[in-house]
């Protein structure tokens, strides 16, 4: 039987029970496109410093991407983190599902629930700002920006692991902010001093909103925003295998 076929019953429950969560759906779908209409909305559609980009097209993929990984790192640390302490992990455990299942279903139930967030933020830069693009490029920012956010649903995985409930909401939240803000998904990073822009060139939301950013200049994303992604996801993903055998053993 494959992992898919196991994992099935498992990401079908982690989809419902994240639409039914009013307050996630509202900060995952809703938050990220009203925060576009106040950033972008009363400026003038100018081009932003050294991007390239118009304001409506820079922020289009700043807050589909800025939505995308809402989903899956908030969504996952603090719902994994509060399924240990309760012991439903342990349960699970119990059953025939593999250890790589139960981590698998967290990330794909989070990418899936993504999907509405990066399209309706699409929808409503195209109705509000005009911003007009060849229907391939709308497919592979799409394709790109959700196959991006897995980077993030694992790194949601691993802090899950890793920090205690009580823990998990602040310590989200600060990497949460502090990878949007200083990648670039609030702001252009050439707004930022040279020093600061050197970081935040090597974080994975800056090589993240580049792949879209790359994409709406007509371009093909750059091979070293794809490897630093890479390195990163293996990261993330290997920590996150590793926190969760950690865990087995001290159950």
């Amino acid at each position: 039987m494959s992992t898919l076929t196991v994992n099935a019953p498992l990401m079908k429950l982690e989809i419902t029970r994240a639409v039914r969560n009013k307050k996630f759906l509202f900060f995952s779908i809703v938050y990220p496109s009203a925060l576009f209409l106040m950033i972008a909305g009363p400026q003038k559609n100018e081009i932003v410093k050294g991007t390239g980009l118009t304001t409506a097209a820079f922020y289009m993929v700043a807050m589909a991407s800025f939505g995308a990984l809402t989903a899956v790192l908030m969504g996952n640390s603090e719902r994994i983190a509060k399924e240990r302490e309760k012991g439903w992990v342990r349960q699970l455990r119990l059953t025939t599902l593999p250890g790589r299942g139960y981590v698998f279903a967290k990330i794909a139930s989070a990418a899936v629930v993504s999907l509405p967030s990066i399209v309706i933020v699409f929808i409503v830069a195209a109705a509000s700002k005009g911003v007009r693009l060849d229907t391939w490029q709308w497919f592979a920012l799409t394709g790109v920006i959700w196959a991006g956010s897995l980077v993030f649903a694992a790194l949601g995985v691993a802090l899950g692991y890793l920090v205690s409930g009580d823990a998990v909401r602040p310590v989200t939240m600060i990497l949460y902010f502090g990878l949007s803000i200083l990648g670039g998904l609030w702001m252009p990073t050439t707004a930022y001093p040279q020093w600061l822009q050197n970081i935040a060139e090597w974080l994975p939301t800056h090589a993240y909103a580049a792949l879209g950013q790359a994409i709406e200049l007509g371009n093909a994303p750059g091979a070293k925003d794809i490897a630093i992604l890479a390195v990163y996801f293996a990261l993330f993903a290997g920590g996150a295998a590793w926190l969760y055998r950690k865990d087995t053993l001290k159950a």
